[in-house]
């Protein structure tokens, strides 16, 4: 059975655009996704990975190296380009997931016991990082994952590498993947060093009206029923998503910002109080990514103010005086900022 469609997905339509929007502009820094179990969480992704083009690859690569990005090879690809040039392949887009109870060695990788054994040789058994390269990486529940994993995953996201030191192997290997979390709040909440790193942050919250749950659960039922029939229902769909993806990805480095509208995201995350400049660099890529998911080749104060609440939320310093949700207090912001 593959993955349901992505243009078939009912509703959530912050999530589905942060995750487009996302996989325009992998730099933007991942999105979290908290909520409700059961709301199509997991599935989105699924669902987004396979939408996504194939991509170039050295042919034989555990890590998926991409040819043209020379300053990124994996050690074994630098070795094999000195013979020349690099053999490629088409590789689908991947998306794994880093369960709550994994080891460190599962994740960073380590020894290959086998052929230790077998050949008295010290080799690399990849992990999940080197998995995840040029993919995404998934966290179900991110909220209650280990403090040592966290601190892992934040040394990774900022270097873009993963530096293995242990039983005798020293190497280090690109690791640059788009980070997707999901997770209740209810359960517990997140180090704020890791929540500061997803560049968008969704809320999903189980549909209320009666007409999209029932939508929701035909659409389920009729895709386990016949998953190659729901298919080719929405190929077409799927094909037109494709392609706007593909073209927003060609058309971003052409998408201008104007002096005004940076104004406008200054202003914006002075009035929330949010720390640092890491809100201003979010808004900016966000809305120029929307802009060319639009095609469009300028960023409007629109397009800003279309992504600020996600781009913003999870940034609010807590205040005693104001226990509203940080939704609600972007969402005044934004009323002052772009009335005045």
């Amino acid at each position: 059975m593959g993955p349901y469609p992505f243009s078939a997905i009912v509703g959530q339509a912050e999530m589905k655009e942060a995750l487009l929007i996302a996989a325009i502009e992998p730099a933007l820094g991942g999105v979290l996704a908290l909520g409700d179990r059961g709301t199509g969480k997991s599935t989105a992704v699924r669902a987004l990975a396979a939408l996504l083009p194939a991509v170039s690859a050295v042919a034989g690569c555990r890590y998926r190296c991409d040819p043209a990005d020379r300053r990124r090879l994996c050690p074994e690809c630098r070795a094999r380009r000195v013979g020349g040039r690099l053999p490629r392949e088409r590789v689908r887009v991947p998306v794994v997931d880093l369960p709550l109870g994994a080891t460190e060695d599962r994740v960073v990788g380590a020894l290959d016991i086998e052929r230790a054994l077998a050949d008295g040789v010290k080799a690399f058994e990849p992990g999940l990082l080197a998995r995840a390269n040029r993919g995404f990486l998934y966290i179900d529940e991110i909220n209650l994952l280990e403090d040592h994993l966290v601190d892992l995953l934040l040394d990774v996201a900022a270097s873009g590498e993963n530096v293995v030191e242990r039983e005798g192997l020293s190497l280090r290997h690109p690791a640059r993947f788009v980070l997707i979390g999901s997770g209740n709040p209810e359960e517990g909440e997140l180090r704020p060093q890791l929540l500061d790193r997803f560049g968008l942050c969704v809320e999903i919250r189980t549909p209320t009206d009666i007409d999209e749950r029932i939508e929701v659960v035909r659409r389920r039922d009729a895709f386990e029923q016949d998953p190659a029939g729901f298919a080719r229902r929405f190929a077409a769909a799927e094909t037109g998503l494709r392609e706007a993806i593909v073209a927003a990805r060609r058309l971003l480095p052409m998408v201008a910002v104007a002096d005004e509208v940076l104004a406008l995201a200054a202003r914006l995350c002075v009035a929330l109080g949010t720390d640092g400049l890491r809100g201003e660099l979010t808004l900016l890529r966000a809305a120029r990514a929307k802009a060319a998911l639009e095609g469009e080749i300028a960023v409007t104060p629109a397009h800003l103010r279309a992504v600020a609440p996600a781009a913003l939320r999870h940034r609010l310093r807590r205040d005693p005086l104001d226990e509203s949700m940080a939704g609600a207090r972007v969402d005044r912001a934004l009323d002052e900022v772009f009335v005045a």
